[in-house]
């Protein structure tokens, strides 16, 4: 199964996070199919920054979001 989900990257308590399309059986920070967005939590307010078509295009072909990427899907439409 595809899922779009969160790649995390940064040091140790500095996240930085990248949205990305992958097959869930890879590990969270391995190999991915696309990426699509990035997620900074620290800077205030967070910083939500995705490609909105790309990842309608990827949920209509049956990608299914985590609830925490739904979450920042719905945050960044508003």
């Amino acid at each position: 199964m595809v899922k779009i989900r969160l790649r995390r990257l940064g040091a140790k308590k500095n996240p930085y996070y990248r949205i990305v399309v992958a097959d869930s059986h890879f590990p969270r920070d391995g190999r991915f199919i696309e990426e699509i967005g990035t997620y900074d939590p620290l800077t205030e307010p967070s910083t939500i920054v995705v490609d909105a078509e790309r990842a309608q295009t990827w949920i209509k072909n049956g990608a299914q979001p985590t609830d925490t990427v739904k979450a920042l899907l719905k945050k960044a439409e508003a």
